[in-house]
């Protein structure tokens, strides 16, 4: 089992094709996974903001899903440290008082800006945006990596995508470097 640990900050779970790589990639064991209920109910909420088609009873459902398959992924506990913790949004010290918790190396998200490297090194902690942390995750192992790339690419029915469709998704994300890194392994994928 993977001694690296990421958590993953809603920011990186709210859009279903970055959860879904970076979920699946847990599962394989590259790396370990963790989060809080608190995350889900932000990566939730937001998601019931923005999309009519989803219920919360969807949502909750593919809540449960994570945390049964992602070994030991849910961090629980954590709370009493928020009080203690300096971040730019007070809002914000959940996170990092759940990674400490989880004793993550990473917080994954989006919003670097949030978490500054003076306010995280304390703890031992960096905060890493999900293209430069799967980036690095291809080059750790590039067949584990390309499995779980095709494993969730095939996973999709409705509709299917292509590679060049599902490479294209990759990059709606944001995640630029990671696709130039796997597209010349496309026939993997």
């Amino acid at each position: 089992m993977a001694t690296f640990t990421a958590f993953l900050d809603a920011s990186v779970l709210y859009p279903a094709p970055l959860r879904d790589l970076l979920l699946e990639l847990a599962v394989t064991d590259l790396y370990r996974a963790k989060w809080s209920s608190a995350v889900h109910e932000e990566w939730i909420r937001a998601l019931l903001r923005t999309r009519d088609d989803l219920t919360r009873e969807k949502l909750e459902r593919t809540r449960d899903l994570m945390d049964s398959h992602v070994r030991d992924a849910l961090v629980t506990n954590y709370e009493s440290l928020i009080e203690i913790l300096d971040l730019p949004d007070p809002d914000d010290r959940h996170i990092l008082a759940a990674a400490i918790k989880g004793r993550a190396d990473l917080i994954i998200t989006t919003n670097l800006k949030d978490f500054p490297a003076a306010n995280l090194a304390e703890w031992e902690i960096e905060a890493q945006h999900p293209d430069d942390f799967l980036k690095h995750q291809f080059h750790i192992s590039q067949p584990i990596f390309l499995q779980a790339v095709r494993t969730v690419r095939l996973r999709l029915k409705n509709p299917p995508k292509s590679v060049d469709e599902y490479l294209d998704t990759l990059r709606a994300q944001g995640l630029l470097a990671t696709v130039s890194e796997i597209e010349a392994f496309d026939q993997f994928i």
